[in-house]
């Protein structure tokens, strides 16, 4: 092997372990948050322990110690910075991780493989707040979050329009004509359905896109090929093969902000839930009280409860704000006619 291929390893071999340590570092802050003190000297041995127990020829227990001593330094330095952290699903590079920024780019975005995990975060407080995708404007309701939503103990507390915009993404000696299989979330692939038929590609679904992206630039499958956001090609060091490549240019997701917290602001929109009473009429009395008041509805959706009565909930997203009195009134009269009636958040809406 020649030097330049040898010093291209080396520096591919350092930015992993870089971002790695990144990754080892925001986990070890979200530990703080669960554990009582931020010194654990019990923890410590027993990850130098291990460390021992897996040495090898190159590494000696003297050099693994000393550099796990600063990494256990600097992951209590930055326990006490005390940095507010917020969670989306995906990757490095999802388009979760821009809706955050979009919130507010003073948190420290934290990938998470679920969005269960987002919810659970939020829910005990490892995260200060979470960002995730309820509806797209090509493919309508993201269902799997809108369970969530309504079954789990949070707030909504904002929420982001974010335009969505697909690149195809490859290795560097790769073309689009040498790609066969393309890899994504089911989600961004059915937004690019014409460009996948056109090509002729066979989509497989991923559970993320930027997940996707990273596993196109670690893995190097043959003529394969990622669709994700184009700042993905930076992260993961892959050729843009192709932009905007979404059906629709006019694409767009949007996010809820969710919190343990209530948004205390003067918000523009509410969203509640509730079941119906059991009778003919119940939720065309319900709307009807949005007529009555004027009120304007943005988004109403059936979720299956997943109980045994087989009844569903319904989600609905109207303008107004919770300190408004006729949106106070209106709940009232809701909230007398309905079951489970849950008001999730008054709050406000960001547009990128």
């Amino acid at each position: 092997m020649k030097i330049e291929e040898l010093r291209k390893k080396i520096d591919q071999t350092d930015s992993e372990i870089l971002s790695l340590m990144s990754r080892r570092m925001l986990l070890s802050i979200r530990a703080g948050r669960l554990k009582k003190r931020i010194r654990d000297e019990k923890r410590e041995e027993e990850i130098l322990t291990n460390l021992r127990a897996r040495q090898d020829r190159l590494l000696f227990p003297s050099f693994s110690e000393e550099l796990y001593s600063k990494i256990f330094t600097e992951s209590k330095k930055l326990q006490r910075k005390n940095f507010k952290l917020a969670g989306f699903q995906g990757e490095r590079g999802a388009f979760g991780e821009s809706a955050c920024e979009a919130f507010d780019d003073s948190y420290i975005p934290v990938p998470c493989l679920e969005f269960s995990d987002v919810f659970e975060g939020v829910s005990n407080g490892e995260l200060d707040f979470g960002v995730v995708p309820i509806e797209n404007s090509s493919e309508g309701a993201i269902s799997s979050v809108s369970h969530l939503v309504t079954e789990k103990n949070v707030n909504i507390i904002g929420e982001v329009v974010l335009p969505v915009h697909h690149s195809l993404l490859g290795l560097s000696n790769e073309s689009l004509e040498g790609v066969k299989v393309v890899y994504s979330h089911p989600q961004a692939l059915a937004q690019c359905r014409n460009f996948i038929i056109d090509n002729k590609l066979e989509p497989r679904p991923y559970y993320d896109t930027a997940g996707a992206a990273a596993m196109i630039a670690k893995e190097k499958p043959t003529a394969a090929a990622a669709i994700a956001g184009r700042n993905c090609s930076d992260l993961y060091g892959l050729k843009v093969l192709e932009e905007n490549i979404e059906d629709s240019k006019s694409n767009f997701t949007r996010f809820l902000v969710i919190s343990g917290g209530k948004f205390l602001g003067k918000g523009n929109k509410c969203s509640i839930t509730f079941s119906t009473k059991d009778k003919a009429g119940a939720l065309f009395s319900v709307l009807g009280f949005f007529k009555e008041a004027g009120i304007n509805l943005t988004m109403i959706e059936s979720i299956p409860t997943r109980d045994s009565t087989g009844r569903a909930k319904f989600l609905i997203d109207f303008i107004g704000g919770y300190r408004n009195k006729k949106t106070i009134e209106t709940l009232e009269k809701i909230k007398a006619q309905t079951t489970e009636f849950k008001l999730l958040g008054c709050y406000r809406s960001w547009s990128k």
